[in-house]
This record gives structure tokens, sequence and C-alpha cells, in this order.
């Protein structure tokens, strides 16, 4: 069984392969199923942007699709970056330097107000256009510096209290275990499971 995941993003194509290992479905991206459309955002929650991804690329392609949509929520900030989060300060612009930013947004500010999430919304789309959508999070605080090698994006600023770590210290294995990302794509796969063991599912 075939699904295109809608994103050109390495990192996040190597979580849900990781995640789907164990199940006879080949992950693909768009670039290897030859998809190079580009779909607007447009929503106003990361449901809807995730659903916007996977029908666009399941309309045009004619396979199953999956698209995510996530981003770091920042109480102190009104929920800011959020659904913008990939787009704050710009595409192009460097992780590195929007950490900062957001690090220097929230100088002098304490610990119990310094609170924030991961959100990921997963939508999974049949060729037919029918959808299934599922959300999770993973609650954390912004650190007082960057720290950490293993994540991307906005991990190493996003410190986990429990484990007195960023999630950019975590080794991969435990981040997937415990991240918005892995708990909905673990969500997902429960439901890909049911609907290819049911034969359902259309390659």
């Amino acid at each position: 069984m075939k699904i295109i995941f809608a994103t050109g993003n390495e990192n996040k194509l190597r979580e849900i392969r990781q995640i789907t290992a164990d199940m006879d479905i080949e992950v693909v991206s768009m670039k290897d199923a030859g998809v190079y459309t580009e779909v607007d955002e447009t929503g106003t929650t990361f449901e809807e942007n995730a659903y916007l991804k996977a029908s666009a690329i399941a309309k045009k392609c004619g396979l199953p699709t999956l698209a995510d949509d996530s981003g770091l929520e920042i109480d102190y900030l009104g929920k800011q970056p959020g659904i913008h989060s990939s787009r704050f300060m710009g595409e192009d612009t460097p992780y590195p330097e929007k950490n900062a930013e957001i690090l220097r947004r929230l100088e002098g500010v304490p610990d119990d107000e310094r609170t924030a999430r991961f959100v990921c919304a997963i939508c999974y789309v049949r060729p037919d256009g029918s959808k299934e959508v599922v959300k999770a999070t993973m609650e954390g605080t912004i650190a007082y510096e960057a720290a950490g090698v293993n994540g991307f994006g906005y991990d190493p600023i996003f410190f986990l209290p429990d484990r007195g770590c960023t999630s950019a210290q975590l080794p991969p294995e435990e981040k997937n275990r415990i991240s918005h990302r892995g708990k909905a794509l673990r969500m997902m796969k429960d439901i890909l499971e049911k609907e290819y063991a049911s034969g359902q599912g259309q390659s």
C-alpha cells in the first residue's frame, strides 16, 4: 500500500516512516511521487490547514494522502506563532534566528508565564475525498536559552520540565514517543491499521 505524505520537510517524513515502519505501507514524499504542487495554507486552524494540503494532493495524484500542520503555541504571546509557526519572521528565516527572537520577546518573563505547547494535526484523505483528522499536543515551557541538537525547528527552545531538558536534547526515539507529532501519528496509525486490515485502503 502506498500513501503520500504531503510535506517537503525531510525531518517530518523520517518521523512518520519510523512510526509506521512495522506496517505494510510505503510512505512516499510528494517529490518521490512527482508532485510539486504548492498549497496555500489559508485555514484558521491546524486541522483546516492539514486538510487543505492533504485534499489538494490526493485530488491531484489519486492516492491516499496524509498531511500535517503543526506549530508552537506560546501562551504569553497570545498562542503565537501558532499556525504561522513556519512563516514566523518569514519562511526563509533560519530557525536559530526565529528562536532567538522568541527568547528576546520572553526576556524577563517568569517560569509560570512561559507555558507553551507543540500542536500537531494530521489529516488523511482518501481518493474519494473522505477524510480522518486527529490532533495531539505536547505541553512544556519556553527555555531561557536554546539547547540540544537532536531536534529541528523550535525544539531547542521548548523545555520539558518533567524531563529537565529541551525536546532537542531528547534521543529521537524518546522524542517520537512523547512528541505532539508522535502522538498524532500513532492515533492516525490506529486508523490506518483498521482501514487497511479491513481491505478498505486503496493503493
